[in-house]
C-alpha cells in the first residue's frame, strides 16, 4: 500500500491539486481523477499506444509512469487538442477520412502523430512509419490514418508555400 502525496499537475493548461497514492499512474489520475476519458488503457504494459499523451510536447505513454513523476510538466490529453471548441487539423483529417473505426487506439494514434509534427513540420514516410510503430490498431484502419496524415501534410505544405512569400 502506498502512501498518499499531494501532487500538482498542469493537464491542459489547467492544474490540478490532487491527493493520490504516491504509486497511481498517470492514465487512472486522468480518467479516473479528472475525468478526461479520451486517453484509453489497452495493454497496461506501454506495448499498445493506447495511452499515449504529450509532456511538454513530446510523445509520452501514460499506463505505467507514476503522476507524481510529471509534477512540473506540460501534459496535453486528446481534448486539449482542441481550442477554442475547435479539433485540430489532425482531428479533423481524421474526421474526414474516417480514420477511427473501433475508435479504441484513436486518441494514441493522434496523439503520436501530433508529436511527430511538433517535431518535423513536414514529416517523410520513415517518419510517419516510425512515429506509429508502437500503436496497435485491431480494426485495421490504417490505410485511412495514413490517408488523414497525407491531407495534413498537405495543407502544411501549401501553408509553407503561401507563407515564404509573405
Amino acid at each position: 500500500m502506498s502512501n498518499e502525496v499531494k501532487c500538482k499537475l498542469k493537464i491542459n493548461g489547467l492544474v490540478y491539486n490532487l491527493s493520490i497514492p504516491s504509486d497511481t499512474p498517470l492514465i487512472f489520475v486522468i480518467r479516473n481523477n479528472l475525468n478526461l476519458k479520451g486517453t484509453k488503457l489497452g495493454c497496461g504494459l506501454e506495448q499498445c499506444g493506447s495511452c499515449t499523451l504529450l509532456v511538454d510536447g513530446k510523445k509520452t505513454l501514460s499506463c505505467n509512469q507514476n503522476a507524481i513523476d510529471f509534477e512540473g510538466k506540460e501534459i496535453t490529453t486528446i481534448e486539449g487538442l482542441e481550442v477554442n471548441n475547435k479539433y485540430s487539423l489532425l482531428q479533423e483529417a481524421f474526421i474526414e477520412f474516417n480514420s477511427a473505426q473501433c475508435g479504441y487506439c484513436s486518441s494514441g494514434i493522434i496523439m503520436s502523430l501530433t508529436s511527430l509534427f511538433n517535431e518535423k513540420n513536414i514529416p517523410t514516410e520513415n517518419d510517419i512509419v516510425k512515429s506509429l510503430e508502437n500503436n496497435l490498431c485491431r480494426c485495421g484502419s490504417h490505410h485511412s490514418v495514413l490517408k488523414a496524415v497525407e491531407k495534413v501534410i498537405s495543407i502544411l505544405s501549401n501553408e509553407k508555400v503561401e507563407n515564404q512569400y509573405e
